[in-house]
């Protein structure tokens, strides 16, 4: 029994804490706060219980001692409680009084820092909170005051300090923010910036002077979450930029990829170092068949009658060794058989796994594959192909032809898993994205469950190969297919498209 708050960083998982991973990975409930993102939940174990206790300015849906029972509640039915916030759990995020609570009720707890946004901020807008030359101090305001009261700050010692003032919470109040600092003494022509969804690729920046900046905020329609940052460190941003254009050839632009939840996506982490905004469709679900009485522990009963293994996809490479070790089977029983695989990224996890592929089609794909292993598999040998249930039918045809004797396993099927979606509806139903990017037809299947409202003709399909991109067709959506079935020709592919 122990409640530990979690700081969530800014944004995405990229600036979420190595403790803060492990410690959700443990969690059995977790309640989190609105701004922690979907790549963030979806390392949620599907065991966990989820509650949502995010508050909107304004408008909090789940009261503070409501928050403060759950926790207390959950805790005392001996349950791994995980509070999951977004920055900081106490950098004017209410960590510390629901600690007090919980200190009251006698509940163990922990704190796992987190980064907080008024440090990210910053950093992604290319703006030094100190410098020598001209700040030796910075200073976090909430712009927020309790119970909607109006604001309580000592601008005439904030002014005085002549250090940065980052405000959070503020764009509702930034014409008394900017007046009240001026008031004070500060400069009128002061640098100033205000810093939209911060650290995350739908970020905005906007420069300009203290006197400036409220105009500059409603002009570009500038929403909550923002950061206020005023002070002369604000001058570098633009030399300091390392979160723009220049260096980030897709910033602005917004992907949609269906993906296998808790999975690991290359695509992902691809388009999102380019600094594309990635709205993730966790959906499908990797369903290992490997239970008593399965096909594969039929087979490898007999393993030394294979000459060859043959994988098409990396699910199946983890599955199936996976299910090796939790058997307990030595892999030296593998011993003179020889590896023959579909793509570079399934070679690549063969080769995690110590295992140096024997054959590797130039191009990637099942036909391709089924022609090279006519070449190499020699008569009285046999294959044993280890993929997904309902494997495409063209590679099982060819090596028939071919006059190939082989067994083809189903090690794992792709289950749909819809209801359990967290993602931006509104920019699914109304096309408010650049691209979908799709790696199978089941993602496109997925897809088209969830965004039932979607205008298909008006959606930029990027597709890894003819039998997705058939799949993307039958909806009637604007097709286009990566040069190789791999993830790196799939972002080529996306660039050379928003060139």
């Amino acid at each position: 029994m122990k409640v530990t708050l979690v700081g969530a960083g800014p944004g995405s998982i990229g600036l979420l804490t190595v403790k803060g991973l492990e410690t959700l990975q443990r969690a059995d409930v977790v309640l989190y706060d609105r701004f922690v993102s979907g790549d963030i939940l979806a390392v949620i174990p599907d065991s966990a219980e989820m509650i949502n206790v995010g508050k909107y300015a304004g408008n909090h849906p789940v009261p503070q001692n409501v928050i403060n029972n759950l926790l207390l509640e959950k805790a005392r039915q001996g349950k791994n409680v995980v509070r999951l916030k977004g920055g900081d759990p106490f950098v004017f995020a209410r960590g510390g009084e629901e600690l007090e609570f919980l200190s009251e009720n006698n509940i163990p707890f922990e704190v796992v820092p987190g980064v907080t946004s008024a440090v990210a901020a910053a950093a992604y807008a290319g703006i030094p909170l100190t410098h020598r030359d001209c700040a030796s101090s910075f200073h976090v305001i909430t712009a927020h005051a309790k119970n909607n009261e109006a604001l309580n700050i000592n601008f005439d010692a904030l002014v005085k300090l002549d250090g940065t003032l980052i405000f959070l919470m503020g764009v509702s109040v930034i014409d008394i923010i900017c007046e009240r600092c001026i008031n004070a003494g500060m400069d009128k022509d002061m640098p100033a910036a205000i810093v939209e969804n911060a650290a995350v690729n739908s970020q905005r920046k906007f420069l300009g002077t203290i006197t400036a900046l409220p105009e500059i905020v409603r002009a570009n329609n500038v929403k909550s979450p923002a950061v206020i940052i005023i002070g002369k460190v604000c001058q570098f941003s633009t030399r300091c930029d390392w979160f723009g254009q220049k260096y980030l050839p897709l910033r602005g632009k917004r992907v949609v990829v269906t993906r296998v939840k808790h999975g690991m996506s290359e695509l992902i982490d691809n388009l999102r170092e380019l600094g594309c905004y990635v709205v993730e469709i966790p959906c499908l679900r990797i369903a290992p068949l490997t239970g008593s009485g399965s096909a594969l522990e039929k087979s490898l009963k007999n393993i030394k009658g294979y000459s060859w293994l043959i994988f098409t996809s990396c699910a199946g490479v983890n599955v199936f060794f996976d299910y090796l070790i939790d058997t307990c089977i030595d892999i030296r029983e593998l011993s003179g058989v020889r590896i023959a695989c579909v793509g570079a990224g399934t070679e690549k996890e063969l080769n995690k796994r110590g295992i140096t592929v024997d054959y590797v089609p130039a191009e990637y794909n099942g036909a391709a594959l089924a022609h090279g292993l006519a070449e190499l598999v020699k008569d009285g040998e046999r294959a044993l192909i280890l993929r997904a249930k309902d494997g495409d039918k063209e590679l099982t045809r060819l090596l028939i032809d071919a006059g190939i004797d082989f067994d083809d396993v189903p090690v794992y099927e792709k289950v749909k898993d819809t209801a359990v979606v967290s993602i931006d509806a509104d920019a699914i139903a109304d096309n408010k994205f650049d691209f979908a990017a799709f790696t199978s037809p089941s993602a496109v299947e997925c897809f088209a469950e969830v965004a039932v409202c979607a205008n298909f003709s008006e959606i930029k399909a990027v597709c890894i190969g003819e039998k997705t991109a058939a799949a993307a067709m039958s909806y009637g959506m604007d097709v286009y297919v990566s040069t190789d079935a791999t993830a790196e020709s799939m972002v080529e592919k996306i660039k050379e498209l928003s060139a």
